[in-house]
């Protein structure tokens, strides 16, 4: 059973390995999942997903498949509150399934019964005009006939008459636009990985012993190599104050999860826009600062340069002389946005502003423009835009 499900989730675009299908059967061969189809679904979903964004995917694949080995449908259906169902089954229904279900009693009145029916009923239940069940006429169960009612447990329509399909999953997708957490940011940097061995020969490199123990005839001979570490580079500059305290929690996630992932990570502040100093400490920013060209020839150009920012601000902190809002900047914010992507010219700018604003803000136009049309919005699908940007 779990050959064929493992090539479904292949065929389903999911990137799940043998090597993962393994821990899952190894899990089961444990007693790990029990009796309970819940706690393999959980299981299998530790154990084959393993990229966050997937979960949903993974869900209808699984929901698919498995559909017909559930636990009890009243124990199962017990669980889901009832103003949920309401309120989902509402939105589902068009005009005319709404008129016919006021001609019977309405839509209160449906819910009303299907809720007795799983206060009341104990069993499976087969053909009858009561129960939930299948082959009869109740309202409420799978392949039967009745002018409307709630399907429950059928694969596919048969007579377009149902006003709620119970196993229908309708709610949003983690793939793009839901608010960022630090563990999904963690999973969108990993794609931004090179790995190098650096450092100290301290760790058992059990392949190249067992080959050369082998190649002395048997005499042990054990082989050290250095710790693998994410070699990619990554300069972040963050924008701080101003516009920037509305998304003070989203940066604070990025922030954590880029020191996490990224050995090489330097970062620096600035407000709205570069001029020809940033600084590490908010609160020292006007006694400490790091000059601008300093960093431009301490950092090599193999450095991914992120900026994070909502870029808005007048555009006359960019273009102009004396624009900045905090001092008199001698050049314009835009000949040292250009010194930088000369330096670093793998570079791209998240904004955790909402993309539909874009087009109504000047100043964002001008970023856009002088970094290449490289900004991104600060989602998941964005963050995986600008990883393959960087690439």
């Amino acid at each position: 059973m779990l050959i064929p499900f493992f090539y479904k989730l292949r065929e389903g675009g999911m990137k799940t390995s043998i090597t993962e299908l393994l821990t899952l059967l190894e899990a089961m061969r444990s007693g790990l999942a029990g009796q309970s189809i819940d706690d393999f679904y959980y299981l299998a979903r530790a154990s084959l997903v393993k990229d966050e964004s997937h979960l949903d995917r993974f869900d209808r694949i699984f929901g698919a498949y498995f559909k017909g080995v559930e636990d009890s449908l009243a124990d199962l259906m017990q669980e889901i509150p009832e103003d949920w169902l309401k309120a989902q089954a509402e939105l589902m229904l068009s005009e005319e399934e709404r008129a016919q279900i006021e001609s019977l009693g309405g839509f209160e009145a449906l819910m009303q019964a299907l809720q007795e029916r799983l206060d009341e009923q104990d069993g499976r239940h087969e053909g009858g005009n009561r129960w939930i069940g299948t082959a009869g006429t109740s309202p409420f169960g799978a392949y039967g006939h009745n002018p409307e009612g709630v399907r429950i447990g059928q694969k596919t329509s048969r007579n377009r008459s149902a006003v709620k399909v119970w196993d229908r999953r309708d709610y949003r997708n983690l793939d793009d636009s839901l608010e960022l957490g630090t563990r999904n940011i963690k999973v969108a940097l990993r794609r931004l990985r090179k790995f190098a061995r650096e450092g100290a020969a301290d760790q058992l490199d059990l392949d190249d012993t067992i080959d050369k123990t082998a190649r002395n005839a048997g005499l042990l001979d054990i082989r050290l190599v250095p710790e693998r570490h994410n070699a990619v580079k990554v300069l972040l500059c963050l924008d701080i104050g101003g516009s920037m305290d509305d998304h003070v929690r989203v940066c604070e996630e990025l922030f954590s999860a880029a020191r996490t992932e990224f050995k090489h990570l330097e970062y620096f502040y600035f407000h709205n826009f570069i001029y020809e100093s940033l600084w590490k400490d908010n609160r020292r920013r006007h006694a400490e600062k790091t000059p601008t060209l300093d960093i431009m020839h301490k950092y090599a150009s193999d450095y991914k340069l992120i900026f994070v920012g909502d870029a808005t601000m007048s555009p006359y902190e960019i273009v102009y002389a004396g624009g900045s809002v905090e001092h008199w900047n001698e050049e314009p914010g835009a000949v040292w946005m250009q010194r930088l992507l000369g330096t670093f010219p793998k570079a791209v700018w998240l904004n955790p502003e909402s993309r539909d604003r874009w087009d109504y803000t000047p100043s964002t136009k001008l970023v856009r423009e002088l970094i290449d049309d490289r900004m991104y919005p600060l989602t998941l699908a964005g963050l995986d835009d600008a990883i393959k940007k960087l690439h």
